[in-house]
């Protein structure tokens, strides 16, 4: 059950108001998380600048998604994991790589190694060693693409904290 309920354009006030007619106005619809986040104006318009940040992120999108589902098993979001899962067999990832990811980890030697990286963000940022941002360079990524891991790692972490915040779970919301 919802901790936190849905508002609209015409429930929402001030800012969030704004941000959300104009999401419908564009999209038509909007999920829960999104109708749910405009209790807080900063919340939602950092989380629509951050998303639209990600978007132009150099990671390999199949990439990020490994990284996301990964860090959604550590995080415990239900929805935000159905939605990763959902979005990486919709790029051609195969269930054995999903299931890699879930344990944090890729038959690509390449891949595991930022889905390590990334988990390494959300737990212990301390640990990461100059050894391995070196090794990452020689596996062919590039200053960019590491960083954005903080990105993917961070908007990974404001969803699913907001959705366990607000009690939107698969059965409860509609998106991530």
């Amino acid at each position: 059950m919802p901790r936190l309920t849905r508002l609209t354009p015409d429930t929402a006030v001030g800012a969030s108001s704004d941000l959300l007619a104009e999401l419908v106005s564009r999209h038509g619809q909007i999920g829960d998380m999104v109708s749910t986040m405009a209790h807080s104006p900063a919340v939602l318009g950092g989380y629509l600048q951050l998303s639209r940040a990600m978007g132009r992120a150099k990671l390999n999108r199949r990439i990020s998604e490994r990284i996301s589902i990964a860090i959604q098993v550590q995080q415990g979001c239900g929805l935000c994991l159905d939605a990763h899962v959902s979005a990486a067999r919709a790029m051609g990832v195969d269930e054995e790589e999903i299931e890699r990811a879930r344990a944090g980890t890729s038959a690509d030697p390449a891949i595991a190694a930022i889905i390590t990286l990334a988990l390494q963000v959300y737990r212990e940022p301390t640990s990461i060693t100059d050894e391995q941002v070196i090794a990452l360079r020689e596996h062919g990524y590039s200053e960019r693409a590491i960083a954005d891991v903080v990105g993917v790692v961070a908007l990974n972490i404001l969803t699913g904290a907001f959705n366990l915040l607000a009690g939107l779970t698969p059965e409860s919301g509609t998106d991530a």
